[in-house]
């Protein structure tokens, strides 16, 4: 197609959306345009279906409601563009610039194209449908408007969406690897298996967004809202969650986690006639919600409980040795008796806990005057705060307070021998006498 030509095909479409006698819909379907300077027009409901556009110019373009399925939009600048509701399933877009640009309620699904006519591999005019995934790696969304678009099953790999609002978008199977998010609007938006493994999503918004099954193995998730988030079956292995605002209800865990629970939950309240005791031993419970629940005598031996929220627990006589606990908070939670020796406190918040020794019971129910102590050999408690916790009676034997907060804290009658307390605050803290160092 000509200069002359184009120019004529745009000016009819002019006509055409101002009702305008002598004008008509532009038809650009399959047409090469590699390369034309297309910046500000306006075709708005134009066909382009197929068309080759790499390397174009459709900065602060009006495509709203365009037919753009299965175009060749490589590299091209839709810095700007308005493509509201636009057709854009199966496009290729690799490398495109859409910072700034409108995409809300737009459709970037795969798409089936049909071919007829000796297509490669078909033999002389064979017809048949052939699947396109759209191709959007690479591309850049920076501060886009996406709220509500359907980018399900689209390839995103390496793409940059800061600041990009996709509110209620459909992402579900979506490839993100490596992509730079950081402050996006995700905000209720289906990202259902999605692999988010290695993405940036520092500060994004996540609230009431679906994540079940997605893969966010390694993510940067620092500071991201994911409140009333569901994770159910999502992999968050590796994954940076400082500063995050991310609670995992049991909901969002397996059948048999769930059904562990609610068995020792009905074991504690019928004083074992019903349900069983949990044996959670070494499963992933990060960053799950467990606050004030009662998990008296469980075994949760090497379980991964990071991130968690355990404020006000009861966990008295549980086996949490070698158990990951880090950055999980605690405060205010009964951990008397239990065995956490090798436990991983570090970045815990343990204000109020306690963590000291329990008086054993008889068959009869009737206090039998022995004390058992809690078990905190060899734990790490690096930064942990430790602010008016109880660990009175506690073998801290080989325990490391490094940089911890302590301030209040009760360690009276504690075994503290080979414990390190660098640059610990211990203001206030009420600590036994140091060990001699000849017994």
């Amino acid at each position: 197609m000509t200069p002359h030509e184009l120019v004529a095909v745009l000016e009819k479409h002019e006509r055409w959306l101002k009702n305008k006698p002598g004008g008509s819909r532009a038809n650009l379907t399959m047409v090469n345009l590699e390369g034309a300077n297309l910046s500000g027009v306006d075709l708005t409901q134009g066909k382009l279906s197929g068309a080759v556009l790499t390397h174009c110019d459709f900065s602060r373009a009006n495509l709203s409601h365009a037919d753009l399925f299965a175009a060749h939009l490589t590299k091209a600048d839709l810095t700007g563009c308005n493509l509201f509701r636009a057709d854009l399933r199966g496009a290729h877009m690799r490398g495109a610039k859409l910072k700034g640009a409108i995409l809300k309620e737009a459709d970037l699904r795969g798409g089936a194209l049909l071919y007829g006519g000796g297509a490669p591999g078909t033999g002389a005019g064979a017809k048949g449908l052939d699947f396109v995934r759209s191709d959007l790696s690479g591309t850049n969304f920076d501060d886009a408007s996406m709220t509500n678009a359907n980018l399900s099953g689209a390839d995103l790999t390496d793409v940059s969406m800061n600041g990009a609002d996709c509110e209620g978008a459909l992402l579900t199977g979506a490839t993100l690897l490596r992509s730079t998010m950081k402050n996006c609007n995700l905000a209720r938006a289906d990202l259902r298996s999605c692999n988010l493994s290695g993405v940036n999503l520092q500060g994004a918004v996540l609230r009431d967004a679906n994540l079940a099954g997605a893969h966010l193995t390694g993510a940067n998730l620092r500071n991201a809202d994911l409140q009333g988030a569901k994770l159910e079956g999502a992999d968050l292995s590796g994954a940076d969650t400082t500063g995050a605002n991310l609670a995992r209800s049991a909901d969002n865990f397996s059948i048999q986690i769930q059904h562990a629970l609610h068995d020792h939950y009905n074991w504690i309240n019928t004083n074992g006639s019903l349900g069983a005791r949990a044996d959670l031993s070494g499963a992933d419970l990060s960053h799950i919600d467990l606050h004030g629940v009662n998990l008296s005598g469980a075994s949760l031996k090497g379980v991964n409980l990071s991130g968690a929220k355990m404020g006000e627990a009861l966990l008295i006589m549980c086996d949490l040795s070698e158990a990951n606990l880090s950055g999980a908070d605690f405060a205010g939670a009964i951990l008397d008796g239990s065995n956490l020796r090798g436990a991983n406190f570090n970045g815990a918040r343990l204000d109020g806990a306690g963590i000291g020794w329990v008086d054993i019971k008889g068959p009869d129910g009737k206090p039998t005057g022995r004390l058992w102590a809690a078990n905190l050999t060899g734990c790490s408690f690096v930064g942990a705060s430790c602010v008016r916790t109880n660990m009175r009676g506690a073998n801290l034997a080989g325990s490391n307070f490094a940089n911890a907060n302590l301030t209040g804290a009760i360690l009276s009658d504690a075994n503290i021998r080979d414990a390190g307390f660098t640059n610990a605050n211990l203001t206030g803290a009420s600590l036994p006498p140091p060990p001699d160092p000849d017994d």
